[in-house]
């Protein structure tokens, strides 16, 4: 097997973070769903974004913020997301580049115009998402060059691309391409409601062995394996994924690997701001240590540096210097 040209090629959407905060009431007076992540469509995604207070537009999607995680901490990275032709097309080009990932998937010159998400943060850091898809559910298998996906030593994919017919082609075809040069998968679950639509598509790949490494969530465990008890459902993954990686939020992680369990409590941290790609930050620094070839419970470590720096500010990028929080922590 050749030495890899990058550490971690992931493939997710790409979208445009515009973020406001709000009080429980205007969640309320809405509709919406606090703490979810709900997709609408471009009457809707008008609607909310007109209802909105002063905003900050922000490049993001959950594997493009895992990746910016993983550039922040020195690893050599790329992305497939589709973007159309458009401003921002543009924005999130410039700025996923400029964080130094490698991202040369074309835009797409038609109709829908490139995804956004309407975040509304409430004063707890709960944000409520409402996503519009555009452009990124239109990402053809063609865009993948198997090679490049070879020269990766990991392949990581992200749950909520799974729903559209395009991207879900183009991520099987990637996974096959990664599997054939003996490269690893990783995949995140991204949420319950993909698990609902999904779950046998999930549960089908990872009885046939196709998943390396799964990031989950506590309620994302609990629908993917239908069992409520947090440990039991932690053992069924155990036993078919080579490794398993469950965050609870303030209770810490959880992470299996070749029948090696580790936990870490969740970093200390004055005030949370925003849980904002909490999650998406987690995989970056578990993913860091673990192609840097760190212990289990150091990739966990890892994993809660980064969320517990995300978390603290507005925002699913990292603002603060990651390698300075590591070096810091873990020396």
């Amino acid at each position: 097997m050749s030495e890899p040209l990058y550490d971690v090629i992931a493939i997710g959407n790409a979208i445009v973070d515009v973020m406001a905060p709000c009080d429980d009431a205007d969640i309320e007076q809405l509709g919406l769903a606090k703490g979810g992540m709900t997709l609408v469509d471009t009457d809707r995604a008008k609607e909310l974004y007109e209802a909105m207070g002063p905003a900050r537009e922000i490049s993001g999607g959950s594997a493009a913020n895992t990746l910016a995680g993983l550039a922040a901490l020195g690893a050599k990275c790329a992305f497939i997301g589709q973007v159309a032709d458009d401003q921002l097309g543009e924005v999130f080009a410039h700025d996923i580049r400029a964080g130094g990932i490698a991202f040369d998937t074309a835009a797409r010159e038609s109709d829908p115009p490139t995804a956004r998400c309407l975040i509304f943060v409430t004063p707890d850091g709960q944000r409520t998402m409402n996503t519009f898809l555009g452009a990124s559910q239109f990402l053809p298998a063609t865009a993948l060059d198997d090679a490049t996906i070879a020269a990766a030593s990991i392949l990581y994919l992200e749950g909520y691309l799974w729903d559209p017919e395009e991207p879900r082609k183009a991520m099987r075809r990637a996974i096959a391409a990664a599997r054939n040069a003996g490269r690893k998968v990783a995949f995140t679950l991204s949420d319950a409601f993909v698990i609902s639509r999904h779950g046998d598509d999930f549960r089908a790949l990872i009885d046939a062995g196709e998943i390396d490494i799964l990031f989950a969530n506590e309620h994302e465990l609990a629908a993917l394996t239908g069992v409520e008890d947090f440990h039991a459902g932690l053992e069924q993954l155990a036993a078919k994924v080579p490794t398993v990686v469950v965050t609870r939020s303030e209770n810490g992680a959880h992470a299996v690997s070749g029948g090696e369990s580790a936990h870490v409590p969740a970093e200390p941290i004055d005030k949370v701001v925003d849980t904002t790609g909490a999650g998406d930050l987690f995989a970056a620094g578990f993913l860091f240590g673990h192609v840097r070839g760190r212990s289990l419970a150091d990739c966990l470590t890892l994993g809660a540096i980064c969320a517990a720096e995300i978390i603290s500010h507005y925002g699913a990028r990292p603002e603060a210097d990651l390698q300075e929080l590591v070096a810091a922590r873990l020396g």
